[in-house]
Parts: structure tokens; C-alpha cells; sequence
């Protein structure tokens, strides 16, 4: 077993132009796909809605967006669209450190702007924030936000990255969307169901409310790190197979 290569890169990427068009892509699958899971949340928030369709409309929101948001980026920027898949996929050795660095700044950029976009068009209504719910503690909402994200890594690398993904071939993305839709039904009363320290990182900036924030990227961050090192190491048998070009990208 041979442990996947970690690369540094450098500063000479930012100006190569497939780094310019995968991070106007990233920017731009980030931005809606933020656009479209807060925007949902807000709306069931207007509309009184109790909170089993809340949560039920908020799960299926973010499952389609994400789908359709990998599949639209995935052969440009890879379709991140997440801090954490994309450390899950610097630690596996498919991206370079910089340019993680450079999505994570992209990422960020674009969940801000959209939430900026929403508070302006929504008149002003509050961009609600990630928080642990009653009664659960800062551990327990770490170690959820941990299992939730490995989970959702575990998934992409499974039906995305592995290059022996066999009759899965082309259903990642939407497989995706599924685990997160899932993910938020189950874990979305109790620790908020993040899974993206970008899409948490946007609403707590608009609404300037940053409480258990740390918690969205802690337990996102080493779920998804962790996901992406054991898969990598542990489970892709590659046999001396390269990667196909669009496999490459992401």
C-alpha cells in the first residue's frame, strides 16, 4: 500500500488559466448552491412552516442543489463547493495544498455574497445561522458535524474519485446530494447538519452572529480530512490504472 502524495504547489497556479476557470466556476457553483440552501431556509422561516416541512423542504433543497451544482463545476473546478471535500481531497492527494487554499478563499467569497444577495432582495430578513440545538453540547455537536461530513466525503470518494466505481460511474453527483439530504434529516435538529464550513462561514457574516461557529469548522474539517486520507490510503486499490482526465480535475 502506497500513501497518496500530498503536493505544496505554488503561487505560479493562480496564474495558469485552467486555475482562473476553475476558480470562476467554484466561485460561481458556490455562490448558488448557497443562494439556493439559505434561500430555502429563509423562506420556510416567512412562511411559518412548521418544522418537520421546514426541515424536510431545507434536506431536499440542499440534496438537489448539490447534485446539480457538482455536475455543473465537476469537469472545470472539480464542484467542491466545500471547504471540507476539498481538504478530504488535498489529504487524498488530488489537488495541491495552494490551490485548496485558493478554493477555500473562493468558497468563502461566494457564500458571503450570496448571503448579501439574499438579505437584499429578501428586504432585509435575517440570513439564519448553523447552531446546536437544545441540549446538545459543544462536543456532541463537533463530533456529529464529524460523522456527518466523513460521511459525505466517504461518498465522493466512493462514487466520484475511486477510479473502480463501476456501475456507479456518472451517478456521483446525485448520490451526493442524496447523503447530504439525509444527512440534514438526521442531524439537522441537533447540530444544524452543516457538513460546509462555507455555507455556515456566509450567514454568520451577514448576520453577524457567530455563535458555536467554531464548531462548523472543526468537526467539518476533520470529518472530511480523515474521510478523504482513509479512503485514499486504505480503500482505492488503483493497480497501476491512471486516473482519466476528468477524475484528475477533481
Amino acid at each position: 500500500m502506497a500513501f497518496a502524495k500530498i503536493a505544496l504547489g505554488s503561487g505560479r497556479e493562480i496564474t495558469q488559466p485552467d486555475c482562473i476557470r476553475a476558480l470562476v466556476v467554484e466561485f460561481i457553483c458556490t455562490y448558488l448552491f448557497v443562494f439556493a440552501g439559505v434561500g430555502t431556509a429563509m423562506a420556510t422561516d416567512k412562511l411559518d412552516a412548521d418544522s418537520t416541512v421546514a426541515l424536510f423542504a431545507v434536506a431536499m433543497a440542499h440534496a438537489l442543489v448539490v447534485a446539480v451544482m457538482i455536475s455543473a463545476g465537476f469537469r472545470i473546478s472539480g464542484g467542491h463547493i466545500n471547504p471540507a471535500v476539498s481538504l478530504g481531497l488535498t489529504l487524498g492527494g488530488h489537488i495541491s495544498i495552494f490551490r485548496s487554499m485558493l478554493y477555500w478563499v473562493d468558497q468563502l467569497l461566494a457564500s458571503a455574497t450570496a448571503c448579501y444577495t439574499l438579505k437584499y432582495v429578501t428586504g432585509g430578513l435575517t440570513t439564519p445561522i448553523h447552531s446546536l440545538g437544545s441540549g446538545v453540547g459543544y462536543f456532541q455537536g463537533v463530533l456529529m458535524e464529524v460523522v456527518l461530513t466523513f460521511s459525505l466525503l466517504f461518498t465522493v470518494y466512493a462514487t466520484i474519485v475511486d477510479p473502480k466505481k463501476g456501475s456507479l460511474d456518472g451517478l456521483g453527483p446525485t448520490l451526493t446530494g442524496f447523503v447530504v439530504g439525509a444527512n440534514i434529516l438526521a442531524g439537522g435538529p441537533f447540530s444544524g447538519a452543516s457538513m460546509n464550513p462555507a455555507r455556515s462561514f456566509g450567514p454568520a457574516l451577514v448576520s453577524w452572529d457567530w455563535t458555536d461557529h467554531w464548531v462548523y469548522w472543526v468537526g467539518p474539517l476533520i470529518g472530511g480530512g480523515l474521510a478523504g486520507f482513509m479512503f485514499e490510503n486504505f480503500f482505492i486499490i488503483r493497480s497501476h490504472v491512471p486516473l482519466s482526465r476528468e477524475e484528475e480535475d477533481f
